[in-house]
């Protein structure tokens, strides 16, 4: 099951929505429907819209941040406790980490300001208060983007006062023990937050903990992946003893090939010797159930998967290879020979290794 649905995109970044930003979409439209039936359901979603509007504003303040350091952003995914921009790599200076951090609740701080102007200009007295979807439209995002604004200047990472703070620890600390300090106080106050919500009756404020709980340990997780395999380079990474099938083969043979070692991945390679795809695991016994082990491995392999070449820095290798869905794609010399495989498992053997080693 895909987990979020690309929606636009917008100066060459994804917008991406997570389904569970639904839940958030449906708390919104029934307290708007228990206060006004459905204008009330309606109004309640227009608001949201709003919200969902300012969000991205506050992402692209990171955005535009951090491409003036060269930092580039595939996509921004947006979540019940906000969005997330997705950095293509981290600054490896804290201060540019400091500044793409703030430049997020920057954005959101000049909103509020802005319609805060606005409301007095209108004869308006806007005060802070709960945020309710019968208020009326301006005040309401008024005071969304004033809690928006606190809510991510806690120092829980990976939210923007965390990453702040990651910054400032990182400077002293380095990266990785910063991430892991930051990363574990995030942890704490998410448990704390969590008990709350729960205790209290605030069922959202639970599910927002739990959020940051996750994130704050995939963050550290990340970083450390990141740590460890600097310097590394896809021909160290590689797996070079590997077995091929060629693409006129059946599923009957891939069969044996498969149980007959530890394998489980099989680059798919014509007469000629090009690579054409890649047949897994998967790939194979959804073969053998709709088509039958008499069927061609063309026909069930992953046609046209990503290739990369034996010279690509550790990073950009694992972020492709992520990003194919696949455990394991071919490795490409200049020439187009297959040279190796680059799977998760061996990439996590290797770390796994490194790690190990004394510094």
């Amino acid at each position: 099951m895909k987990w979020s649905y690309t929606i636009g995109r917008i100066a060459g970044t994804d917008i991406k929505v997570h389904v569970t930003f639904l839940i958030l979409v449906a708390f919104w439209a029934l307290a708007g429907y228990q206060q006004g039936g459905t204008t009330g359901a309606l109004a309640a979603s227009f608001m949201l819209l709003a919200l969902f509007a300012c969000v991205l504003l506050h992402e692209f303040g990171h955005i535009l941040m951090a491409r003036r350091f060269g930092v580039r952003t595939p996509d921004v995914l947006l979540l019940p406790i906000g969005g997330v921009a997705r950095l293509e790599r981290i600054p490896s200076e804290p201060r540019q980490e400091l500044l793409i951090a703030i430049a997020g609740p920057a954005v959101t701080l000049a909103i509020a300001v802005w319609l805060y102007l606005l409301l007095v200009a209108t004869g308006a007295r806007p005060t802070l208060g709960e945020l309710e979807p019968d208020s009326d439209f301006l005040t309401f995002l008024m005071r969304v983007n004033v809690f928006l604004l606190l809510f991510n200047l806690i120092p829980a990472f990976p939210m923007d006062g965390g990453r702040v703070l990651r910054a400032i620890l990182a400077s002293r600390m380095g990266m990785v023990r910063g991430t892991r300090a930051a990363a574990s106080l995030g942890q704490v106050l998410a448990v704390a937050g969590g008990f709350y919500g729960l205790t209290s009756g605030r069922p959202l404020l639970a599910l927002i903990a739990l959020f940051v709980f996750l994130g704050a340990g995939s963050e550290a997780s990340a970083v450390e992946t990141r740590a460890a395999g600097e310097g590394l380079r896809v021909d160290q990474m590689m797996v070079t003893n590997f077995r091929t099938i060629p693409i006129y083969a059946t599923l009957s043979d891939a069969v044996e090939l498969l149980i007959s070692g530890e394998q489980r991945e099989f680059p798919v390679l014509d007469n000629l010797g090009r690579t054409e795809g890649i047949l897994t695991r998967d790939n194979l016994i959804r073969g053998l159930s709709q088509r039958g082990p008499g069927s061609s491995v063309s026909e069930a392999m992953t046609a046209h998967a990503p290739t990369v070449a034996p010279t690509l820095s550790f990073d950009e290798a694992l972020d492709r290879l992520r990003s194919s869905g696949l455990p394991a794609i071919p490795v490409v010399n200049a020439a187009g020979a297959l040279v190796g495989l680059l799977t998760l498992d061996n990439i996590t053997d290797l770390l796994l290794v490194r790690r190990a080693r004394p510094s």
